[in-house]
């Protein structure tokens, strides 16, 4: 989509694809992981604190609402921080607030109290979290990129099989307060994770061998929060598309367990379906990393995606028409292995349309607009349940905006991404077709040995193409034929 962007940032460092970038790798697994899970699995304690401040199961489900609310709408904050101050800074505060907030929730006196301290002080520092763990994987992987962001992804179901049933051991053990205290420190190991993200460092040889008079005074400040991102018309439809997938994509997972208890089936039954769905997630997620990795796929992910939304969206449709458990158990498998990969690629796409520079403030533009629709998207299916009574039109409707969602993005990236018109400068120069540029490794070549140039300087121009490349721009600047030399090669 808009052509794909160099993986290039502003320290210009080769990304290493392995070495430390595992060990970041696996901060971002557990990251993800308590990112997405832990407003699900919080969920456990709502009826202790239903019968603890005496208010309605809507009011507690504020609490997992102000945390997703937080996690997607402080994004253009994560951005802005994350380019100030650098991914590790960030997410050592974040660790903090993370843990501080559940800490000050187990003294809380009132429901507020817990919207204040588990919504916003804990959401926050989810989000300071996040969002730079993304950022530092994009930098560290390049070719192994979609396997690395599979692999990520599956912490989200990983950690929802395991922090659902902890949280409920720690509830009857040691009550609501003392669960919430253990879960405090346990988010402690956010720090930790944020330790794990080192700052990629030019090699010292490399440095020194690397003329950079003339690219000192061309770069220039990074901005804050770089909104030219926008004038890219890729990820203006990955925006339009994104948006609209959260509306549905969010509903079944919270409907399912409701639906199976409307079709007759007993509490612990029709919670198993979860686990049925995460089970399913944890594999499809990497699964399809490796597919989205292949050298055919790659150049195409976003057609991947698209398959993978309206393939989500179907399951959703056919879901809909299920009259018994069985049937809702196919329904979950098939949803477990589209979510996957809707989970896998979401974010591989967007680091594919800008690039590593511009992928820091990308991420957190589309997370506040995503965070509009996450707010409106569920509450929305429930107003629906409310007036029809019939989990029928629920899963419809998240079906038909998933899929909508995927229409949008494969028919708009065909009509106006394909037939992007080329850059004026890249159509003509100096007579020289952009043909002739774009395959001119091979004619250059021929043009200097033409010009006189011995068998070994032949052999050199081989083993380093990027010299050719650079005498070719130098070519262009000055209008004329460069006869090489063993010192202008140096």
């Amino acid at each position: 989509m808009g052509g794909v962007a160099l993986d290039d940032d502003s320290s210009g460092v080769k990304a290493p694809d392995g070495g430390w970038g595992w060990a970041v790798l696996f901060g971002c697994f557990v990251i993800t992981g308590f990112s997405y899970a832990f407003p699900k699995a919080i969920s456990v304690f709502f009826k202790e604190l239903i019968r603890e401040f005496e208010v309605g199961y809507s009011d507690t489900a504020w609490i997992s609402s102000i945390l997703l609310a937080m996690l997607y709408g402080t994004g253009p904050l994560c951005s802005i921080l994350v380019n100030r101050f650098g991914c590790r800074p960030v997410m050592l505060v974040g660790g903090l607030f993370a843990s501080l907030g559940m800490v000050l929730a187990s003294f809380a006196t009132s429901i507020i109290h817990i919207y204040l301290c588990t919504g916003v002080i804990t959401g926050l520092g989810m989000a300071l979290n996040f969002q730079p763990s993304l950022i530092m994987l994009n930098r560290y992987f390049s070719e192994k990129r979609p396997l690395a962001n599979g692999l990520a992804a599956a912490g989200s179901p990983v950690a929802l099989c395991c922090l659902s049933p902890l949280g409920q051991v720690l509830q009857y053990e040691y009550g609501w307060r003392g669960g919430f205290l253990i879960l405090g420190g346990i988010l402690l190991n956010c720090c930790a994770c944020g330790a794990l993200m080192r700052p990629l460092v030019p090699p010292i040889a490399g440095i020194e061998n690397t003329p950079d008079d003339g690219n000192k005074k061309a770069k220039a400040k990074p901005k804050l929060l770089d909104f030219s991102v926008f004038r890219d018309p890729g990820f203006v439809i990955y925006t339009v598309a994104a948006s609209i997938m959260v509306l549905g994509l969010f509903v079944p997972p919270v409907f399912v367990v409701s639906y199976a208890k409307e079709l007759g089936n007993e509490d612990t039954k029709s919670a198993l379906l979860l686990t049925i769905l995460g089970f399913i997630d944890i594999f499809a997620r990497p699964t399809c990393g490796i597919i989205a990795g292949l050298q055919w796929v790659r150049p195409r992910c976003v057609y991947l995606f698209s398959f993978a939304l309206i393939f989500n969206g179907t399951t959703d449709l056919v879901g809909s028409m299920s009259k018994d458990y069985t049937s809702l158990v196919v329904f979950c498998i098939f949803f477990g292995i589209s979510y996957g990969m809707v989970g896998a690629l979401q974010f591989e796409v967007l680091m594919t349309i800008v690039g590593r520079e511009k992928f820091s403030s990308a991420i957190g533009l589309v997370l506040l607009l995503e965070a509009i629709a996450v707010l409106v998207g569920p509450p929305s299916a429930g107003k629906l349940l409310d007036s029809t009574k019939n989990y029928m039109f629920v899963f419809l409707l998240a079906g038909i905006e998933v899929v909508m969602s995927a229409l949008v993005l494969a028919i708009c990236n065909l009509l106006f991404i394909k037939k992007k018109p080329e850059a004026p400068e890249t159509a003509t120069e100096n007579g020289e077709t952009v043909e002739a540029k774009n395959h001119s490794s091979t004619p250059p070549i021929e043009e200097l040995q033409a010009n006189g140039n011995s068998d070994k300087r032949a052999e050199d121009v081989m083993k380093d193409p990027k010299e050719v490349e650079t005498s070719l721009k130098d070519k262009d600047e000055q209008n004329k034929n460069i006869t090489c030399s063993p010192e202008t090669d140096l």
